[in-house]
């Protein structure tokens, strides 16, 4: 069976995640100094492990960001590509993507900003594709 764009839909071996705002993401990131974006990596790579059983976790994430903080938007944009890969379909992000953070994250945020409509966008969009509201 196929979706409608022809993809075979991948076994869901765990729950769905979680819809998260792209605008409330970065507000809460701006009101809390940039704590939000710790929690937001905890949580997202939490979900995507409990629903893919592959990837980080969050324990692990958590950590990562909070040493090597830089790596972080590499390895979620890779992740949440894995999820649609799993699925056969062309992954909207990459472990590329995160060169937005690297590369430009320096001129007035633009760059995480771009990194993190399309990372967050693309993760709300496979919430979604499996009926997250």
């Amino acid at each position: 069976m196929t979706d409608s764009l022809g993809y075979r839909p991948a076994p869901v071996l765990g729950p769905v995640g979680t819809v998260r705002s792209t605008g409330v993401c970065i507000a809460l990131t701006i009101v809390t100094l940039g704590f939000y974006t710790l929690y937001w990596y905890f949580v997202t790579h939490e979900e995507m492990k409990r629903h893919s059983g592959d990837g980080l976790g969050g324990g692990i994430a958590l950590v990562i960001a909070i040493f090597a903080g830089f790596v972080s938007p590499f390895l979620v944009s890779n992740e949440v590509g894995n999820l649609y890969a799993r699925r056969g379909q062309q992954p909207p992000v990459t472990a590329l993507t995160g060169l937005w953070a690297l590369l430009l994250g320096w001129a007035c945020f633009i760059g995480l900003i771009v990194w993190f409509v399309k990372t967050n966008g693309a993760l709300n969009d496979y919430w979604r594709s499996l009926g997250a509201a």
